[in-house]
């Protein structure tokens, strides 16, 4: 056990994950980090990007959008404002959802509407990242 660190991801509506893990790799604000057990602490931004996880069965990934990173030497928790499991990505509805940022980026010329637009379009990318690593693995 003195090789695992716990790893609690959290969103408003759920518990995601809650497993000890053998090492969390996450895109932080201000850079990547990799997180083992005994790391210093640390609380972190986190955009839209995927999160990698090490297991002793080997890696997955999730697609985490936008939210923190709280680590401690036997702990790490991460707030997202959503995050979805590789199984948990319905692949149509993500497609569909990267058509329609796409659609709105090339019409609209309010900065909103472009953030809003990008920020969409970044979540579909990350879920079809993650669904597709998947599909490799299998």
């Amino acid at each position: 056990m003195a090789n695992m660190i716990r790893l609690d991801i959290v969103t408003p509506e759920r518990i995601v994950y809650s497993e000890d893990v053998n090492m969390v790799i996450a895109r932080t604000t201000v850079g990547d980090i990799g997180v083992l057990p005994g790391h210093i602490p640390l609380v972190a931004g986190l955009p839209i990007w995927p999160l990698r996880i090490l297991r002793d069965e080997g890696e997955i990934q999730l697609s985490v959008c936008s939210g923190f990173i709280e680590v401690r030497p036997e702990k790490v928790t991460i707030l997202a404002a959503c995050a979805e499991l590789p199984e948990e990505i319905d692949i149509a509805r993500a497609e569909a959802a990267k058509q329609r940022a796409e659609t709105r980026l090339q019409q609209t010329d309010q900065e909103l509407d472009m953030k809003r637009a990008d920020a969409a379009l970044r979540r579909a990318m990350v879920r079809l990242q993650v669904a597709e690593q998947d599909k490799i693995k299998q």
